[in-house]
């Protein structure tokens, strides 16, 4: 578990971007139990997530069609959420950071830790906007 001052402006990078917080089990079920599509970020400590993945989802939402659920839950941090939501993500093993975007409540899309790390955030945004338009 990381001490949540340290972790807490990482958190706000994405809450302050519209991202609902999935802080429970009971968070990620209604989260997925929504009609519709739903991205979840699985936000992290490290440096992709600092330097892509975050950047990533927010610029991605610059686009026609966007998620309509926007979500996230803090690897190390939101534990138990960050658990049951991996098990919707099977047969993807757990990654911190990830990105997965489901549509109604059957993961579509997932981007893992390796395809991350070493990428831009504009590729990933970019990656994540084709999903949406097929998705979304």
């Amino acid at each position: 578990m990381y001490p949540p001052e340290l972790v807490a402006p990482m958190k706000a990078e994405l809450a302050d971007a519209g991202f609902r917080e999935l802080l429970s089990v009971e968070d990620v079920n209604k989260a997925l139990d929504k009609p519709g599509t739903t991205l979840v970020a699985i936000n992290s400590v490290c440096g992709c997530s600092a330097g892509s993945m975050r950047p990533a989802v927010i610029q991605a939402l610059d686009n026609d069609k966007i998620p309509d659920n926007i979500t996230t839950a803090f690897a190390g941090v939101d534990t138990d959420a960050v658990a049951h939501a991996r098990k919707f993500m099977l047969p993807f093993p757990p990654s911190s950071p990830s990105i997965a975007l489901f549509k109604d409540g059957k993961i579509a899309m997932m981007i893992e830790r390796h395809h991350i790390e070493g990428n831009t955030a504009e590729a990933i945004a970019a990656h994540l906007r084709l999903a949406f338009n097929e998705f979304c």
